[in-house]
C-alpha cells in the first residue's frame, strides 16, 4: 500500500472516568481528584472494564480471547462491555460525560480529535512500555495514535472499504463485478428486471454513500476531500459532482433510494436485513476490518471481494485508509500497570492473536500478524481486501472526516438529494458552507 500517511493533528477533550478496580467494597477516589495515577511497576488483583464495538464475529473472537487472558491471569478479571456500532459512539460520550467511561476501550480514528485536544485526555502510553511492547509497529503505525506529541493510542489495524458481492446472485444474473465506475452504473438496468440491486450504500451508520462519492470525486481530480489538518480541499462544484455521482447510482438502480431502504429495512443493520439475506441486495461497501459480519450471514464461501473501482483510463487513485480502530486507556485509570499489560495481550499475544483472526482486520502489529501467518490463518476476505488495498496509490483518511457532525451533513445532503427536496447544486453550496464553518469552528474552539 502506498501509505499517504502523516501524523495526526488531534483535538477536543476527554473528562475523568471512574474506574472499576481494587476494592470493590470502596470507590477509589477519581485521578481528577488524586491527578495521573503513574505506573507503580507492580501487577495487583482488580477488575478492569474493557469495551469495543463490532458483529456478533468480533464479539465471539473477544470473549475467547477474553477466556484465555482470565486463565493466564485470573487475579486481573475483565469485564466486557459491548454493542453493535449504531449509537456507540454516543454511549461512549455519555459515559464520558459521566465519567464511568471503562479502563480500556477500543476507540474509533475520529475519537481522538473529539476527546484529546492536548494528549492528555487519554493515558501517555509511553509511560507504560514496561508493559507494553510496541516493537511490532513501525513510527508511521504509531505515528496514528499520537495527539500533541504524545501516544494516546494504538492502532490495532488499517483498513479500507471495498466491494463484496454475493456470488450467487451476480451468477444467477450472469453480472460479472465491475471494475470501472462505467461497469458499476451499467449494472443498475441488468439487475432491475429483477428487482434486484447490485450494491448498497448506508447512509445511516457512517457515512458510506458520502465514502464512494468522495472516492470518486479523488480519482476524478486528484484533490483531498478534507486534509489532515482540518481543511476542505473539495470545491463547491466538486461537492456537487460527488452529489451528481450519487443521485446517478440512484436513478440508475445501482443502490436503493434513501426512502426505499428505510422502508424495506428500517433501523436494522444491512448485515441484518432480509434483503442483504436473501439477495435483493447483492452487495456491499465495507471496511474490510469488519466485513465479516456480512460473511456470516450467507452460506460459506457466497460473499467474495470486487476490484477496487478505477476510471476509464485504469487509474485506481483516490481510494482511502484509515486505523480501523486503536486502544486506548483512560487517563484517569488506577491501576495503569494491570491495564497496559492487558493491552499488550491484545496487541501482541500469539493465543489471543489466534482468537481474534481477522475480525479486527489484518493485525498491525507484526508479532500479532506473524502468529496468523505461521497458522494458516491470514485468509478470508479481510485479507483478499488488504491484498488489494496494497497494490493502491491510498490516501490517509483525515479523522476531521469522520466526525459525528460532519456524518450528519454527508447525510443530510445525501436525504434532500435522494428525496428531491433540493437540486445538488443548492445542497453542494449548503454543505460546503456547513462543511468550512464547522470545521473553522471545531480549530478554534481546540
Amino acid at each position: 500500500m502506498k501509505k499517504n500517511f502523516a501524523v495526526l493533528l488531534i483535538c477536543s477533550a476527554l473528562l475523568p472516568a471512574f474506574i472499576s478496580c481494587g476494592d470493590m467494597g470502596e470507590v477509589p477516589k477519581k485521578a481528577s481528584e488524586t491527578g495521573v495515577k503513574e505506573p507503580d511497576g507492580q501487577i495487583d488483583s482488580c477488575k478492569l472494564r474493557f469495551s469495543w464495538w463490532g458483529g456478533d464475529d468480533r464479539h465471539n473472537a473477544t470473549l475467547k480471547a477474553i477466556d484465555v487472558w482470565n486463565e493466564l491471569h485470573p487475579e486481573i478479571e475483565i469485564i466486557p462491555e459491548y454493542g453493535g456500532w449504531d449509537g456507540w459512539s454516543e454511549k461512549v460520550s455519555a459515559q464520558i460525560n459521566s465519567h464511568t467511561e471503562p479502563d480500556i476501550m477500543q476507540i474509533n480514528y475520529d475519537w481522538l480529535v473529539s476527546f484529546s485536544p492536548d494528549g492528555k485526555g487519554f493515558y501517555d502510553l509511553s509511560k507504560l512500555t514496561d508493559y507494553l511492547d510496541f516493537s511490532g509497529f513501525t513510527d508511521e503505525i504509531l505515528s496514528f495514535g499520537k495527539s500533541g506529541g504524545i501516544l494516546n493510542a494504538v492502532t490495532v489495524s488499517v483498513t479500507g472499504r471495498g466491494f463484496f458481492y454475493n456470488s450467487e446472485v451476480y451468477r444467477k444474473m450472469g453480472a460479472e463485478y465491475p471494475d470501472t465506475w462505467e461497469d458499476l452504473i451499467s449494472l443498475g438496468e441488468k439487475f432491475s428486471d429483477e428487482n434486484i440491486y447490485p450494491l448498497d450504500l448506508d447512509i445511516q451508520s457512517g457515512g458510506t454513500a458520502w465514502y464512494l462519492a468522495v472516492v470518486y470525486v479523488q480519482q476524478k481530480t486528484g484533490r483531498e476531500f478534507i486534509s489532515m489538518d482540518g481543511k476542505l480541499g473539495f470545491t463547491e462544484n466538486d461537492i456537487k459532482t460527488a452529489l451528481d455521482f450519487y443521485k446517478t447510482l440512484e436513478d440508475g438502480g445501482v443502490i436503493r433510494s434513501v426512502e426505499t431502504r428505510t422502508d424495506e429495512d428500517g433501523n436494522v443493520a444491512l448485515y441484518q436485513s432480509p434483503e442483504f439475506i436473501e439477495g435483493s441486495v447483492a452487495g456491499v461497501l465495507e471496511w474490510g476490518s469488519s466485513v465479516g459480519k456480512y460473511e456470516m450471514v450467507l452460506p460459506e464461501g457466497v460473499l467474495e471481494a470486487g476490484n477496487f473501482l478505477s476510471d476509464e483510463n485504469g487509474n485506481t487513485g483516490g481510494w482511502m485508509v484509515k486505523p480501523s480502530m486503536l486502544y486506548a486507556i483512560s487517563a484517569n485509570t488506577e491501576y495503569p500497570d494491570e491495564t497496559a499489560l492487558f493491552m499488550d495481550f491484545l496487541l501482541n499475544n500469539d493465543e489471543a492473536s489466534v482468537a481474534f483472526g481477522t475480525t479486527r482486520g489484518i493485525p498491525a502489529s507484526a508479532h500479532a500478524e506473524k502468529a496468523l501467518e505461521d497458522r494458516g490463518l491470514l485468509t478470508g476476505l479481510a485479507q483478499k481486501n488488504d491484498e488489494m488495498i496494497e497494490k493502491l496509490d491510498t490516501v490517509t483518511i483525515s479523522p476531521y472526516m469522520e466526525l459525528p457532525r460532519m456524518k450528519e451533513f454527508y447525510n443530510s445532503a445525501i436525504e434532500k438529494i435522494s428525496y428531491d427536496q433540493a437540486d445538488t447544486s443548492a445542497v453542494a453550496e449548503e454543505l460546503y458552507n456547513s462543511i468550512n464553518s464547522y470545521l473553522d469552528k471545531i480549530k478554534v474552539k481546540n
